[in-house]
């Protein structure tokens, strides 16, 4: 199998790239933190589990366990708790839809179409993260159903830096980096650039005064 660098620590790459629920809970807490430290997280939780990473035992896993080894220093995510209940939910739907068997989410897809509409359904997972995660599959370990392309557009495009799904190596995190970082700019910039909008007008005193109804004086 691939070995996916997104970690940049050995063994918890490894995990990633061999253990498919590894790599869903990795991508659900890649929400406002470094990727880095999202990624090696699905390493750290399953030696805090005692080494093991069973999606059947985290899904009937006792909710305050769970959210205390995310949080046991150093914490698994700057919002350990929310995450512990989110990947306890990614738990519970792979267990009643998918059988137990994380990777057969994206197997069992019958299209590029149906495989991100499938990746939408997880938790943490919305509709950009759908298609990164889609455009990571066909990219780095070959699920290519037909229509990908489309399916994880812009993600899926070729020779782009654009997301996780472009990292195999220092450099291309790096590059990766530099387009996320080159896009708050310029998102920055348009948003200085736009018209700020005007406060509506005070209603003068004439205004404010309550009309007078027609006829009222006898």
């Amino acid at each position: 199998m691939p070995s996916l660098y997104l970690s940049g620590r050995p063994e918890a790459d490894t995990l990633l790239s061999n253990d498919p629920l590894a790599l869903l809970i990795g991508m659900v807490l890649d929400q406002q933190i470094p990727l880095e430290w999202a990624f090696a997280g699905p390493a750290e939780l399953k030696l805090r589990l005692g080494g093991h990473l069973d999606v059947r035992a985290l899904a009937a896993m006792d909710p305050d366990e769970l959210a205390a080894a995310f949080s046991e220093r150093p914490a698994l995510h700057r919002y350990p708790t929310s995450m512990a209940r989110r990947v306890q939910e990614l738990c519970l739907l792979v267990v009643d839809k998918y059988g137990g068997k994380p990777e057969k989410v994206w197997t069992g897809a019958t299209s590029g179409k149906d495989l991100v509409a499938r990746l939408h359904e997880l938790p943490g997972f919305g509709a950009q993260k759908a298609r990164i995660f889609g455009a990571l599959l066909a990219k780095q370990l070959g699920v290519r159903p037909e229509g990908w392309e489309a399916a994880t557009s812009p993600f899926g495009d070729p020779g782009t830096f654009r997301s996780v799904a472009d990292i195999v190596s220092a450099d291309t995190l790096a590059r990766v980096r530099a387009y996320k970082q080159d896009m708050k700019a310029a998102a920055r910039a348009a948003a200085e650039k736009a018209p700020a909008k005007k406060a509506p007008a005070k209603k003068t005193a004439a205004e404010k005064a309550p009309a007078k109804k027609a006829g009222g004086g006898r």
